[in-house]
């Protein structure tokens, strides 16, 4: 099964999904939207144009593993994707996810406008990578 994942943002949201055997996350591009409404459509239709059969949404937590505001707007956002999409949602922590996609773009030297267009995009693929890992054990 294809899963895709997302890494909401406040403006830019990552988009990553697997292959159809679940061992490889490949980033898909960036969603530039900060209309809630308008996002979850957005990310619904990506999810049907890939062939998602489950859609992982990050869930921003605090380092000590409580929820704050942006955590209760994923919950209500995947809410959202499943009652539109009917593909099932799973919430899965991305706690450092993007500080590890930045760790990776330093590492590749992307710099720039190209950093910023590709960062989320990059988390995205983290977070689908550690929901793979954690389906496989």
């Amino acid at each position: 099964m294809i899963i895709m994942s997302v890494d909401l943002g406040l403006v830019r949201t990552g988009v990553a999904v697997s292959d159809e055997g679940e061992g490889f996350a490949f980033p898909k591009g960036v969603i530039t939207e900060n209309n809630e409404e308008k996002l979850v459509q957005k990310i619904c239709a990506a999810a049907k144009e890939y062939g998602a059969g489950r859609i992982v949404v990050g869930l921003p937590r605090n380092m000590d593993g409580s929820f704050g505001e942006r955590a209760e707007t994923s919950k209500r956002i995947a809410e959202s994707i499943t009652e539109k999409s009917l593909i099932e949602t799973v919430l899965y922590d991305e706690r450092c996810t993007t500080i590890t996609a930045h760790t990776y773009l330093n590492m590749n030297d992307v710099r720039g406008k190209k950093r910023k267009k590709t960062v989320d995009a990059v988390a995205a693929t983290v977070i689908l990578e550690d929901y793979l890992r954690s389906i496989k054990k």
